[in-house]
């Protein structure tokens, strides 16, 4: 008799710990930003000339100074195109690429003065076919939330 009550409270507790935990994921928001949307059309473009096409893009809203992780699959031996454009008044934008053993793979920085500051695009063929995270970052000081962000991933189609 008194392993039901027990059970309950079990049963109880472990669905109540669950949702308090279902609170703390962090969703990525779309945003509109017309500027950065003329960017991410030139920049189509210009890979799209180059051989490559669109396998993901996404606008994301971001916070200062906070990592945005964007997970996606890549398969061996095939050519990508990562490219990252962040808000135009961003003192900073950099994107750090991890492989699935979490090993560090790519980094790439660009600051408020750079030609390109707030576009980063970078190469990269993997050597396994397997999930590899981007974070995105930049650093704003006038805008601490509701910056908006732009991620593509292009594959090379032609040679």
């Amino acid at each position: 008799m008194k392993s039901k009550p027990f059970a309950l409270l079990i049963c109880s507790f472990l669905l109540f710990s669950g949702l308090s935990q279902a609170q703390n994921v962090i969703r990525q928001v779309p945003c509109t930003n017309d500027v950065m949307m003329r960017q991410a059309d030139s920049v189509k473009e210009i890979m799209s000339r180059q051989g490559f096409v669109v396998v993901k893009e996404a606008s994301m809203t971001m916070e200062s100074e906070y990592e945005m992780p964007v997970i996606v699959p890549l398969n061996e031996g095939s050519w990508y195109q990562f490219v990252f454009i962040g808000d135009i008044s961003s003192k900073l934008c950099e994107v750090r690429m991890y492989d699935w053993n979490e090993k560090q793979v790519a980094y790439e920085k660009k600051m408020w003065g750079d030609v390109d500051g707030n576009v980063i695009s970078f190469s990269y063929i993997p050597k396994f076919s397997e999930y590899h995270m981007m974070k995105p970052v930049q650093v704003n000081k006038r805008k601490k939330n509701e910056l908006c962000g732009y991620v593509m991933l292009l594959k090379k189609v032609q040679q």
